[in-house]
């Protein structure tokens, strides 16, 4: 019998370690972005301190904090929206670099949702058997 769970399929760490990848290659992609590849100004601009929201989740990321996980993936939905509208809107080579964004984060996001998805089944199973133990 063929396992067709997409999960397991993967492999849980695989799905770990890249959307841990994409969110580093977020990161730095922002950075070199908004300091030389492409900046508002010449010579950079503040908008380099868009990497901060970024760097928060970074710790529990990397030490695969389910709970940091889980909100992070909020957080990077507001990087695929600015990929987007300035992948559509803004000139080369600025549109490549926003297209990376989004790409970069729709990775991490499909990739942490699918990663998380053991862990949701396990503890609504918890919940579960929770309630079933404490009915009397």
């Amino acid at each position: 019998m063929t396992d067709t769970n997409p999960v397991t399929a993967l492999g849980n760490s695989q799905l770990y370690r890249t959307a841990r990848m994409s969110l580093i290659a977020l990161v730095v992609l922002c950075f070199a972005w908004e300091a030389w590849l492409a900046p508002i100004r010449p010579g950079g601009s503040l908008l380099v301190l868009k990497i901060v929201p970024l760097l928060l989740p970074l710790y529990g990321v990397v030490k695969r904090n389910i709970y940091t996980l889980q909100w992070s993936t909020m957080l990077v939905l507001a990087y695929f929206a600015e990929g987007v509208v300035r992948g559509m809107t803004d000139p080369e080579p600025i549109a490549s670099l926003a297209w990376s964004e989004a790409a970069l984060s729709t990775i991490y996001f499909v990739c942490t949702v699918m990663y998380l998805v053991p862990f949701k089944r396990a503890a609504k199973q918890r919940a579960k058997d929770a309630a079933r133990d404490a009915r009397p």
